[in-house]
């Protein structure tokens, strides 16, 4: 048996993403992060809600994901809002790249998770919704409850 914990362990997710846009396509990325923020993440305190991503360089770098000071870390502790660099093949970097200024779409963390020990980042190259859109999939959702609702209470 390997050393190595197996599986994939949710740790956030920006559930505001699926509220302000549309999730075209998603994607997984490895991120570059130093040992105290791994510990920091596996304690929980991590937040996407206003994180998005940037490519400079043909390097991709999230912006706006906070990850607090693990308590222990005295010292070795890093700056909770500095940008962090995206593992990815330098082709599916320039395919976003190409969508995000071409189509003006915008590259969305979705998730962090821990897959056999390694952090992932899920995102999702997404587009805006409008003011209009919001409110009739906030009207799906509710009346999509309500039919639950009914459904359940029939069957009991």
């Amino acid at each position: 048996m390997s050393p190595k914990a197996s599986g994939v362990k949710q740790v956030a997710q920006n559930k505001k993403a699926y509220h302000e846009y549309y999730i075209l396509e998603k994607f997984e990325a490895g991120v570059e992060l130093f040992g105290t923020e791994v510990k920091s993440i596996r304690a929980g305190n991590i937040n996407l809600k206003d994180a998005f991503c940037t490519v400079k360089n043909g390097e991709l770098f999230t912006q706006g994901m906070h990850i607090s000071a693990y308590e222990k870390g005295n010292i070795f502790n890093r700056d909770p809002m500095r940008p962090k660099r995206l593992l990815m093949h330098k082709r599916e970097i320039l395919r976003l790249y190409g969508r995000i200024k071409q189509d003006g779409l915008a590259l969305i963390p979705l998730s962090v998770y821990f897959k056999d020990s390694r952090v992932k980042l899920e995102l999702g190259l997404a587009r805006g919704k409008k003011l209009h859109d919001k409110r009739e999939s906030a009207a799906e959702k509710t009346s999509q409850r309500e039919m639950d609702r009914h459904i359940k209470a029939r069957n009991v």
